[in-house]
């Protein structure tokens, strides 16, 4: 078993998936998801202040997403899962990225306690594969909902890999979002270059 934390730079210009080592006995397991001195050594700068720490449960086959900030203010997320199993994706939003519109998949779950660094313009969205599953997200600014926005998470130009073995749940709200293609008619998606230096300022 590794010892140290495996840091893995994601599709995504500016996401990282943090994979800590975790330490099983018959008690249970014990895992450090963040580690500040790791952090910093992979982002040049420490975590941003942390303004909130939320986190929710889900039953299996609840869809969460796609979420994302409005830019300005925006906000950068440190998500991880330590209980149940989540398929996590990360959505480039930030129009003018080389990687914009498309997104990386990763599986959270208590078992290898990675977390993920949501970078400032990047949209989230997850599955739960199991009931109670947590999603916990500690977040670089407080929660307004004039500022939180969404995507359709079913929208085809997406193409979300989403499980066929459960029947998807999603709120009224992510049942109505709009599209990809809509929401950047719209004005909504946020600008890359102000991103990025919305990224230096945390």
């Amino acid at each position: 078993m590794t010892t140290t934390m495996q840091v893995t730079p994601l599709a995504i210009e500016g996401a990282f998936a943090f994979t800590p080592p975790v330490f099983k006995d018959s008690r249970g397991l014990f895992a450090s998801p963040y580690q500040g001195d790791v952090f910093a050594g992979q982002l040049g700068r420490p975590l941003f202040q942390v303004e909130q720490v939320s986190h929710n449960l889900s039953a299996r086959g609840t869809l969460r997403g796609v979420h994302f900030t409005a830019t300005p203010p925006g906000m950068a997320k440190y998500v991880y899962c330590p209980y149940g199993r989540l398929r996590d994706f990360l959505i480039d939003l930030r129009v003018g990225s080389p990687t914009f519109g498309q997104w990386v998949m990763n599986e959270l779950d208590a078992e290898t306690s990675r977390a993920l660094y949501v970078p400032v313009g990047v949209g989230h969205a997850f599955v739960s594969l199991q009931d109670d599953s947590m999603c916990v997200y500690v977040m670089s600014q407080g929660y307004v909902p004039a500022n939180e926005l969404a995507l359709n998470p079913l929208d085809p130009a997406l193409g979300l890999d989403l499980p066929d073995d459960v029947e998807l749940i999603l709120s009224d709200r992510d049942k109505i979002a709009p599209t990809l293609a809509e929401a950047r008619d719209r004005g909504l998606l946020p600008d890359f270059d102000t991103c990025r230096k919305l990224e230096e300022l945390l």
